[in-house]
C-alpha cells in the first residue's frame, strides 16, 4: 500500500462536529482524512474516550458494512452499542398534525425525545422512496431526528447522502494515490434494479473538496443533480471519461429528472479490465459480477474494493471521535 500523507500537519484546526449528516459537515476534509488515516495505525489509542457514551444505531433499512464497520468504530472509541431495527419494530409518524388512527404507533416527536435519554450519539440509516422525489430530498426521516433528538445524529446513509462512505473512500484514495492530483472517473454502471442517488452525490461532493481532476460519465438521462454536480465536467463517452484515469469509481444510480426510474440496461456500460486500463478500480459494495463489473476486475489487485471496505471503520471512528470531544 503506498500512502502518501503528511503526517506532520496540524490537524486541531476542525470546527466542532455537532452532527454529521452531510459532506459540508467536514470543515477541512483533508486534515479529516489524514487522522482518519492515523487512527488506522492505532486503532485503540483513543480507547477510554467513548467510555461510558452510548451510540444508538437505527436502521430503517437493512446494512452490512455501515452497520458492522459503524459498530465497531464505536467500541474501538470504548463506546457501548445498541443497534435497533425501526421496520422490525412499528411504524413511526413523521406528519405534524397527522391524526394517528391508521398504521402508525409513535410520533417522531417522542421517539426522537426518547431515544435521546438512552443515547449520547444517534446514528440512522433511512433509504429513500424512489418514488417521491420532493419528499426524499426532504431527508424527512434524518431531518426529523435532527430537529427532535437532544444528541448528536449521524447518517448512515439517508434518501440522498451517504457521507461515511464518501469519506472512507477519500481516506483510499490518499492512501493509494501517486500523484497530487490524480484524475477520478465516476462511472455509471447498469444494474437491475433502481438504485439511489446517495453514494453518488457524497462521493461528487467529497472529490469537489478533494485535490483530483473529477469527470463524470453516464448514459444521457442519468445526470445527478445539477446543484451537486456543478461545474464538474460530465462525459457521456464512457472511453474519452476513462482515457488515462487514476482510480475508476463505478456505480449504478436511477434516472434524477425522470426520478426513480431505470432508462438503460446498457450492457456495455459494465466495467471490463480492457476499459479500466491501469486505473484502481472502487466500488462501494455490494456489487453484482459481471452486471456492474466483470470477474477479471474485482479478482484483480487493480480492485481496492476491501481496502474501501476497511477504510468504512476508520471513517466512522475519525467522525464518533470528533463528537466524541465536544460532547
Amino acid at each position: 500500500m503506498q500512502c502518501h500523507v503528511d503526517r506532520s500537519r496540524n490537524v486541531s484546526n476542525l470546527r466542532i462536529m455537532k452532527n454529521y449528516t452531510d459532506i459540508n459537515d467536514l470543515s477541512n476534509v483533508e486534515d479529516i482524512v489524514l487522522e482518519a488515516i492515523n487512527l488506522k495505525q492505532s486503532p485503540y489509542q483513543f480507547a477510554t474516550l467513548g467510555k461510558h457514551k452510548t451510540l444508538v444505531m437505527l436502521f430503517f433499512n437493512s446494512s452490512l458494512r455501515t452497520r458492522l464497520s459503524t459498530e465497531k468504530a464505536a467500541k474501538q472509541l470504548g463506546m457501548d452499542v445498541m443497534i435497533l431495527n425501526i421496520k422490525d419494530s412499528w411504524n413511526l409518524e413523521f406528519e405534524d398534525g397527522s391524526v394517528m388512527n391508521l398504521n402508525t404507533t409513535e410520533h417522531i416527536k417522542e421517539a426522537a425525545q426518547v431515544i435521546s435519554q438512552y443515547a449520547d450519539i444517534i446514528a440512522i440509516r433511512a433509504f429513500p422512496t424512489l418514488a417521491d422525489k420532493q419528499k426524499d430530498e426532504s431527508e424527512y426521516i434524518l431531518g426529523s431526528f435532527k430537529k427532535y433528538a437532544s444528541v448528536p445524529v449521524i447518517s448512515m446513509e439517508s434518501a440522498m447522502a451517504h457521507p461515511l462512505q464518501a469519506l472512507a473512500d477519500a481516506i483510499t484514495i490518499e492512501e493509494l494515490k501517486t500523484k497530487d492530483k490524480p484524475k477520478v472517473v465516476l462511472s455509471w454502471a447498469p444494474h437491475p434494479k433502481a438504485l439511489p442517488q446517495a453514494v453518488t452525490n457524497s462521493f461528487v461532493k467529497m472529490m469537489q473538496r478533494y485535490n483530483v481532476n473529477l469527470i463524470i460519465t453516464h448514459p444521457k438521462g442519468y445526470e445527478l443533480d445539477d446543484k451537486i454536480t456543478g461545474k464538474t465536467k460530465i462525459e457521456y463517452n464512457q472511453e474519452v471519461a476513462l482515457k488515462d484515469a487514476d482510480f475508476v469509481y463505478v456505480k449504478n444510480w436511477s434516472s434524477y429528472s425522470e426520478y426513480g426510474k431505470i432508462l438503460s440496461h446498457d450492457t456495455n456500460w459494465m466495467m471490463t479490465k480492457e476499459k479500466l486500463g491501469l486505473a484502481k478500480f472502487m466500488h462501494c459494495l455490494p456489487v453484482r459480477r459481471n452486471v456492474v463489473v466483470e470477474d477479471k476486475v474485482l479478482d484483480s489487485d487493480q480492485s481496492v474494493v476491501i481496502q474501501q471496505a476497511t477504510n468504512r471503520t476508520f471513517a466512522a471512528q475519525v467522525v464518533l471521535k470528533k463528537i466524541l470531544e465536544n460532547l
